[in-house]
């Protein structure tokens, strides 16, 4: 019988299924997109419900699609969109409120109140920055908002999970209320040094211990599917986070090695082993995905707000192209951006700058700028702000990355990825698989299935797209970055004229 692994993305607008082979090919995909829930201004939110329905759907719907059943499947890989939040009533099954998404801010305020001290116990236990993006405070708005959710909670009754922690639950038939670490370390509760809840922080927020789920290595034998939902039991074996699921997929195995996901924002991880580092230029320090059989190692993340979502604004608000692929047309036109810079702080900018009311600037225009430079301009901000996360992800690693793995929709642009080669001077690498977050779970469940022997094996299945190679002279790239930072200073001091 040929057997193949079953990835399911669960994401922030859709639910998709992915059928790998053993060379780790694609061999079927079903995809569903799903309701986003946006009760107030700065609120998102997700039907859990939904999110079940329609990720069981597209499973049903890939494996259909081969002509194959569930007996098929070896083993079960899963991952998610990370920190959104979901409560449940352990002993009905039903969610006690809908899914509060990562981008819902309601708890903004919130996260504001908390103590210094407080707030430096998070930041060295959990490697994270307090805010609203991860998922304590979510659980905390549940409990103080439901109606009799603090009382249940306290008698037991509620669980939390976030997508991972649901889809199980729901696979297993109510039976698997667990995490991995990756996703635990997103959630503003867990120790990632001792690999625990930390209870100092749970008792702060007034979140009942009952309520977390057991934490496991992301490749681990979680459980199985209940024969009723899957006509079988399939080992449930891999869970990762997408980013760090991205990671794995793209063989991001060893210290030093770092990917950028090229999305509407830009997520880049760099792997620093075994040894957990306290970013002191705004990075996040988390957990990489992982098999149960190796050490826990750990990334540093740094995150771009604006990263493709730079070429969707050129199309939709600005219509200087009518569809994304020819930005890159309109960019290889002209021989550079004559002197102009697009700064695109749209809603501030992120790592490492850290300035939320910094707006997007474009500077440097003169008579002779046309669409084709600002374009340009566009495409090329892009790879500027990957080169300020880059440094300063070195600077807190104390060694330079081997090479830029990458993925993502705007990874395809060749332009992008030649000048990011250029502006960071280190070989891109683009893979010829494009779907690394799938592939990563895909990897994750094949290795503790057995599927998969081990490591090496993956990396000979790797199959390298396109390489670039730095061809920028060093005068050449010193003069384009001094004129970005000067950019980037012209974009912070529009926040601090408005604030006088």
């Amino acid at each position: 019988m040929k057997k193949y692994i079953m990835a399911l993305d669960q994401g922030t607008t859709s639910s998709r299924c992915i059928l790998f082979n053993k060379k780790g090919e694609v061999q079927s995909v079903a995809q569903r997109e799903f309701k986003q829930i946006y009760p107030k201004p700065g609120w998102v939110e997700h039907d859990p419900m939904e999110i079940w329905s329609s990720q069981i759907g597209v499973a049903i719907e890939a494996a259909a699609k081969l002509g194959i059943s569930f007996e098929n499947v070896a083993g079960i890989g899963i991952t998610n969109q990370r920190e959104t939040t979901i409560v449940w009533n352990k002993k009905t099954g039903e969610p006690v409120y809908n899914a509060i998404v990562w981008q819902c801010r309601r708890t903004a305020d919130m996260i504001d109140k908390i103590p210094a001290d407080m707030k430096k116990k998070i930041r060295n236990r959990t490697g994270l920055i307090p805010d609203a993006y991860f998922s304590a405070s979510k659980i905390k708005w549940i409990l103080d908002n439901v109606k009799g959710a603090k009382t249940a909670a306290k008698k037991g009754d509620l669980l939390f999970g976030t997508v991972d922690t649901w889809i199980m639950w729901m696979l297993s038939g109510h039976k698997i209320h667990a995490t991995d670490y990756t996703n635990a370390s997103r959630t503003m509760l867990f120790d990632i040094k001792k690999l625990k809840w930390d209870e100092e922080i749970l008792d702060y927020f007034g979140i009942p211990k009952s309520m977390m789920p057991e934490v496991h290595p992301s490749g681990y034998n979680y459980g199985y599917t209940d024969i009723a939902i899957a006509s079988g039991e399939i080992p449930i074996c891999g869970v990762a986070g997408d980013q760090q699921a991205a990671l794995f997929g793209l063989c991001g195995f060893q210290k030093g090695d770092v990917k950028n996901t090229y999305g509407t924002g830009c997520f880049l991880l760099m792997n620093t082993g075994e040894k957990a580092i306290r970013s002191k230029n705004g990075l996040l320090s988390t957990i990489a995905a992982n098999t149960e059989k190796d050490p826990v190692q750990y990334v540093l993340e740094g995150s771009i707000f604006i990263g493709g979502a730079v070429v969707q604004w050129l199309r939709d608000e600005m219509e200087f192209i009518k569809k994304s692929p020819l930005s890159e047309k309109l960019a290889t036109a002209v021989e550079d951006t004559a002197g102009g810079y697009l700064v695109p702080a749209f809603t501030g900018l992120g790592a490492p700058h850290w300035d939320q009311d910094a707006r997007g600037t474009m500077v440097g225009v003169t008579r002779g700028f046309n669409k084709k430079h600002f374009v340009r301009a566009g495409l090329e901000s892009i790879a500027y702000q990957t080169h300020d996360v880059i440094r300063a992800m070195e600077a807190d690693a104390g060694y330079s990355l081997n090479s830029l793995k990458v993925d993502g929709g705007a990874s395809q642009n060749n332009f992008l990825m030649q000048f990011q080669s250029d502006i960071i001077n280190t070989e891109i690498v683009r893979p010829k698989v494009v779907e690394n977050t799938a592939l990563g779970a895909a990897y994750l469940a094949g290795l503790t299935a057995g599927y998969w022997k081990d490591k090496e094996e993956l990396k000979a299945y790797q199959k390298v797209g396109t390489v670039f190679e730095a061809e920028m002279s060093a005068k050449e790239r010193k003069e384009k970055l001094d004129g970005w930072n000067k950019a980037v200073e012209t974009a912070k001091f529009w926040s601090k004229l408005n604030s006088k």
